[in-house]
């Protein structure tokens, strides 16, 4: 399957307000991706019209979302199911700071439904940490049924590398982001204990616009694709 399982809709601030649930499976469609995933700022709130509009347009998705952890890590959360994702925001309410949202500042945090008009905003800002460290975080991944993979872990700014100067070698997560293959070897040059084929690599996009969407450019096996999960399917 083509995939590109990290982008971000018009809830989160820092994405264009275009990058609606429809805008975005019908650009995906374009650039013949089968499989995606919507993966806002500590948020879930635009998934259930997300799946909508899959379903509509006949795209293959998972449900996700980035969280901002208490070190300041991203790390990706994705599920099967929608209704897996129910418990987690109850879980990102208890652990996210009353922070509210300055739309002059940060951007709108707009809520759709499935025919993309905006039904709500999220006032609180969803640019923040909550108060849970990494290894929480994918614990409560995986109670929820989720898969943990570590959020572009090369940038400069809220990678694991960059936050914490490793990888912690006990951490159980299902999987590395990278942007390009390039980094994919940097991460092995520099973590040798990681073992490449052990680990499920994906490279992502982090879309915050329609045209940064991938094109139709890496593949992930049904084996890879199962791995993710494991027992947790």
């Amino acid at each position: 399957m083509f995939y590109d399982l990290h982008m971000h809709s018009c809830l989160s601030p820092c994405a264009e307000n275009e990058m609606t649930p429809n805008n975005i499976c019908n650009m995906a469609l374009i650039k013949e991706l089968d499989l995606i995933a919507l993966t806002d700022h500590n948020s879930t709130k635009q998934l259930p019209a997300f799946v909508k509009a899959a379903e509509a347009t006949g795209m293959k998705v998972l449900c996700g979302c980035e969280i901002q952890t208490i070190e300041e890590v991203h790390i990706l959360g994705l599920f099967r199911r929608l209704e897996d994702t129910f418990p987690f925001q109850e879980w990102i309410d208890m652990h996210m700071p009353d922070i509210p949202n300055r739309t002059d500042f940060f951007g709108d945090q707009l809520i759709c439904d499935e025919n993309d008009q905006v039904i709500g905003t999220e006032d609180r800002l969803l640019l923040v940490s909550l108060d849970v460290s990494l290894e929480e975080t994918v614990d409560k991944i995986h109670e929820c049924g989720g898969a943990a993979v570590l959020a572009h872990v090369l940038d400069r700014e809220n990678s694991v590398t960059n936050q914490l100067g490793f990888i912690p070698m006990g951490l159980p997560y299902d999987g590395l982001e990278v942007k390009t293959p390039e980094q994919k070897q940097r991460v092995l040059d520099t973590h040798p204990w990681i073992r490449e084929n052990d680990t499920v690599w994906l490279i992502d996009s982090d879309a915050h616009r329609l045209i940064d969407i991938s094109e139709r450019e890496h593949e992930i096996s049904d084996k890879d694709f199962s791995r993710l999960w494991g027992d947790r399917i």
